[in-house]
């Protein structure tokens, strides 16, 4: 029986990936490079790898590499003060589901934007407990995010389910051992979620199978 829902945050909660991506694109495309969508996808949604060796084969010191990395935080930042979405459905479901469940946010968010996500979106009432990038060494796909949350939740592998909606995120929940469910977006539509428990059209389907 599921006790504990542990919920990515980043395009399962709240719209923000293609911001994400905007900022990365506009600090590479500031230094010559042209960071596409389907790059996107495939190094950030599949890998987690990133984009920034892009950066080093032209050459850039990691100094400077680090410059552009908080350059696109800082963008990054901006972007959510202005616009920071709530998916639709979230709130309904997580009504529903909030007296019945233990929830927690596993994300790979950093902390700073976490909070800016969230300083009006009105959701952190429903959850027991956030694992933001800063609580981990290993990012998704590791599943060290997991294993942490299950730790610290206090229940076992079999009580837990994971909702996420990138490849990435698939990979960490299920090389933790764990159920998850995968609600695809129009960034990782065409992800490999064959390992998925469940593949969901959007999140209120969830009050359909808990």
């Amino acid at each position: 029986m599921i006790k504990a829902i542990f919920w990515d945050n980043d395009g399962v909660l709240v719209d923000t990936e293609h911001l994400y991506y905007e900022a990365t694109r506009q600090i590479l495309n500031s230094i010559g490079i042209n960071l596409n969508i389907n790059q996107y996808v495939d190094l950030f949604l599949k890998q987690s790898g990133g984009a920034w060796h892009l950066v080093q084969d032209k050459g850039f010191s990691k100094d400077q590499i680090n410059n552009f990395k908080i350059e696109r935080n800082e963008l990054y930042g901006q972007m959510l003060e202005k616009q920071s979405n709530v998916i639709d459905g979230v709130i309904e479901t997580l009504d529903y589901l909030y007296p019945k469940y233990f929830m927690a946010i596993v994300t790979s968010s950093k902390r700073k934007h976490f909070d800016i996500i969230h300083q009006n979106s009105g959701l952190l009432q429903y959850f027991d407990f956030v694992i933001a990038n800063e609580d981990y060494i290993n990012s998704k796909p590791d599943p060290e995010p997991y294993l942490l949350a299950v730790k610290k939740s206090g229940y076992i592998n079999e009580e837990c389910v994971v909702i996420e909606d990138s490849e990435r995120g698939l990979k960490s929940a299920k090389a933790a051992g764990l159920s998850c469910f995968v609600i695809p977006t129009q960034l990782t539509k065409n992800n490999n979620f064959v390992k998925a428990d469940k593949i969901l059209s959007n999140v209120k389907d969830i009050m359909k199978l808990l």
